[in-house]
C-alpha cells in the first residue's frame, strides 16, 4: 500500500472515529425513543381486573372487576369518535453509508418505518411526531385504505411534533380538548397502530402529568407529558391519546421499557401544547417560542437549605441570560419563581409548559420569592434573537452538499459559548452524509476559520482537496472536530 493510500486512510479512520464519538453523545438507556416503527406507548387497566375486591369508586368501577355497561358505551363511542381521525404513516429514507462505504464504491441502502398520525383539520393538516418522520425522504399517509404522498409543513424537535400536508376534502378531524382540565385518574384511550395492525385501540388512566423525561433530543426541550397506562407498543407514535369524549388529550410519543415494548408506562404530549405548535408551523413554518431568558431547576430540600427557605413550591432560577427578558425584569439567580399571571408553578415541567403557550412580545406578571419576600415583576417574552418580533426560518440550500443549512441563533450562541456558527438543519446523500456529519451539528470553524455563514460553509467544503478540520459544537452542546483527507 503506498503512502497516498495510507495517508488517506489514516484520515477516514480519524474522521470516523470523531463520528462515532458525536454519535454517543446524549445516549438514554430506558426512555424508548428509537426509530419510528419502534417508537410504542402503552396501557391498561388490568389492575381493576385483578384482586380488586373493593371497586374505584371514582371511577364507578365494581368490585368484581368488571365494567359496567355506562363505561363500555362510553369507550364504544370514544373508539367511533377517534379512530377515523387516526391514519398511518409509511416512511421510507435512503441512508450513505460512512466514508469506507463511499471510498471503496458501497451504495446506500433504502430503510422504512412506520408511526401514526392524527388528522388535525379537515383539508388535510395532520400531526404526529417529529421522530416518527425525521429523516424521511418519502412519506405515506394511509387512511381508511386510501393512500396519499405527504409533505412536511413544519418540524418542532424541541416538543417532537410534527405537521403533514395531504391533498384531501372533508376528512374527519379530531377535536381538542383542554389538556389543562385533564384529571389524574380519567380514563383515556390511545388509537394508533401499534406493529402495523391498524386502527388499535387501548384503554387505561392517566396516572400522572408534568412529567419531565429528558428524552426530547433538542436545544430548547419542552417536557411537560401526560402519563398514561393505556398500552402503547411500536407503531403507536403520533397517535391520539383522547378522552371518553373522543377527543384528543395528547399525542402518543414514548414508552419506559427495558424491551422496547409496552412496560406499563406511556407519555404524551398535552393536547395544550400540540394545539399552539400545529397552529404556529401552519401559519408560519416554525414555533414562535417564548424565550424567559433565565433557566430555572426544581426546589429540594438541599436548594431550600441554600436559599434559607423551607416552602419547597416554585421554581429557582439557576442561570439569567444578560440582556434577556428575566434580565430586563429584575429577576436574579435564586429568585424562586411561583406564579407565571396566575398560574401557580411547582415545578419546572410545568414551567416550561406554560411558557409554551406565550408568543415573542406577550407580557405577562411574574410572581417571584426572594429573602423570604414576595414581589412581582412584568416580563416580555423575546425570540431566540432578543427581541420581541415574530420570527422566520431563514433555510440556505447548499445544493454542491446537497444539505440545508442554517444560521444559529443569538440565544443558542450564548448558550454555547460561541461567536458564531451554522447548524446544519437537513442532511440529504451528499458530503456532509458521508463525512459522518449529522443534523443540528453547529459548524463554527474549517481549517481554523470562523464560520458565520452558511454561504462560507459551501465555498469551503464544495472543493475541499488536502485535509480538512470542521470544528463545531454537538447538539447536546460538547465541542469537538472531525478531521479528513481527501
Amino acid at each position: 500500500m503506498n503512502q497516498t493510500l495510507k495517508t488517506t486512510l489514516v484520515g477516514f479512520a480519524a474522521g470516523l472515529a470523531g463520528a462515532y464519538a458525536f454519535s454517543l453523545f446524549g445516549n438514554t438507556s430506558m426512555w424508548v425513543l428509537p426509530q419510528a416503527n419502534n417508537y410504542a406507548v402503552t396501557a391498561s387497566y388490568s389492575d381493576f381486573n385483578n384482586n380488586n375486591t373493593s371497586g374505584n369508586p371514582a371511577t364507578g368501577t365494581p368490585a368484581n372487576g368488571s365494567v359496567p355497561a355506562a363505561m363500555n358505551a362510553d369507550f364504544v363511542k370514544a373508539s367511533a369518535v377517534s379512530t377515523p381521525c387516526v391514519v398511518y404513516i409509511k416512511t421510507e429514507s435512503e441512508q450513505t453509508g460512512n466514508m469506507w462505504d463511499f471510498y471503496f464504491g458501497f451504495g446506500s441502502q433504502k430503510t422504512r418505518g412506520s408511526g401514526s398520525g392524527v388528522i388535525f383539520t379537515a383539508d388535510g393538516y395532520i400531526v404526529t411526531n417529529n421522530h416518527v418522520i425525521d429523516n424521511a425522504q418519502d412519506i405515506e399517509v394511509v387512511h381508511q385504505k386510501r393512500s396519499y404522498k405527504a409533505k412536511v409543513v413544519g418540524t418542532d424537535p424541541s416538543t417532537d411534533i410534527a405537521v403533514l400536508k395531504i391533498e384531501g376534502k372533508n376528512l374527519p378531524s379530531i377535536r381538542l380538548s383542554d389538556s389543562k382540565k385533564v384529571n389524574v385518574g380519567e380514563w383515556v384511550l390511545a388509537v394508533g397502530n401499534p406493529f402495523n395492525l391498524n386502527s388499535t385501540v387501548t384503554a387505561g388512566i392517566v396516572s400522572a402529568k408534568g412529567r419531565n423525561l429528558n428524552i426530547v433530543n433538542s436545544q430548547f426541550p419542552i417536557e411537560s407529558f401526560i402519563q398514561t397506562d393505556a398500552a402503547i407498543n411500536p407503531g403507536n407514535s403520533g397517535g391520539a391519546l383522547v378522552n371518553l369524549k373522543g377527543e384528543l388529550v395528547g399525542i402518543n410519543t414514548a414508552i419506559y421499557s427495558q424491551t422496547g415494548s409496552y412496560a406499563g408506562y406511556g407519555f404524551a404530549v398535552p393536547s395544550d401544547i400540540v394545539g399552539k405548535v400545529v397552529d404556529d408551523l401552519i401559519k408560519h413554518g416554525i414555533v414562535q417560542k417564548a424565550f424567559f431568558g433565565a433557566n430555572v431547576t426544581d426546589m429540594n430540600t438541599q436548594l431550600a437549605d441554600q436559599l434559607k427557605v423551607t416552602d419547597l413550591s416554585g421554581v429557582a432560577v439557576s442561570y439569567i441570560q444578560r440582556d434577556g427578558a428575566a434580565d430586563r425584569a429584575g429577576l436574579q439567580k435564586g429568585d424562586i419563581i411561583l406564579k407565571i399571571n396566575e398560574a401557580t408553578i411547582n415545578s419546572r415541567a410545568n414551567f416550561d409548559e406554560e411558557i409554551s403557550y406565550y408568543n415573542p412580545g406577550d407580557r405577562v406578571k411574574i410572581t417571584y420569592r426572594r429573602d423570604n419576600k414576595t414581589s412581582t415583576t412584568d416580563l416580555v417574552f423575546t425570540n431566540n434573537e432578543g427581541t420581541t418580533g415574530r420570527i422566520k426560518r431563514e433555510l440556505y440550500e447548499a445544493t454542491s452538499l446537497n444539505a440545508t443549512l442554517e444560521p444559529v441563533s443569538k440565544v443558542e450562541r450564548e448558550r454555547y459559548g460561541i461567536e458564531g456558527g451554522v447548524r446544519v438543519h437537513k442532511v440529504g446523500n451528499g458530503l456532509l452524509r458521508r463525512l459522518g456529519i449529522g443534523e443540528d451539528f453547529i459548524i463554527t470553524g474549517i481549517n481554523r476559520q470562523p464560520i458565520h455563514t452558511p454561504e462560507q460553509v459551501e465555498a469551503a467544503l464544495k472543493n475541499a482537496s488536502g485535509k480538512v478540520l470542521i470544528e463545531g459544537v454537538s447538539k447536546e452542546g460538547v465541542k469537538g472536530y472531525y478531521s479528513f483527507y481527501f
